[in-house]
């Protein structure tokens, strides 16, 4: 019989109005949460939010969310033949599943104020 892993994985786009899905993964030794997740995307549910770019080291921090109450990131933390429980920072702005706001405020601003002027 093959071990499985078991994500509880927080969904939504409200922080208030969230809820909580279960998914079962197919444990492997040395997998990470972030393989856990992408199986899941690709075979059980594609909508899914969630957000990496490992092929891009500049990009890195993108995958960090909350596992069992501690922040970590995703492609690093080991997947574990148990139930484990992935929530989005806490304190950053959701936009929606495990995915939050991560760009610095200044940035935020300074692309808001570039659309504005842009408007017709």
């Amino acid at each position: 019989m093959t071990e499985t892993a078991t994500l509880k994985i927080w969904r939504g786009e409200d922080p208030a109005a969230g809820r909580w899905e279960a998914h079962a993964v197919p444990f492997e030794r040395g997998q990470s949460v972030l393989d856990g997740l992408r199986w899941i995307r690709v075979n059980k549910d594609p909508s899914l939010a969630i957000r990496f770019s490992c092929i891009n080291a500049n990009a890195c921090k993108e995958c960090m969310m909350e596992l069992d109450g501690e922040t970590v990131y995703a492609c690093t933390a080991r997947l574990e033949p148990r139930e484990m429980t992935l929530s989005p920072l806490s304190n950053k702005t959701l936009v929606r599943d495990l995915v939050t706001e991560i760009a610095p405020p200044a940035e935020r601003f300074a692309a808001e104020r570039i659309a504005v002027k842009e408007k017709p």
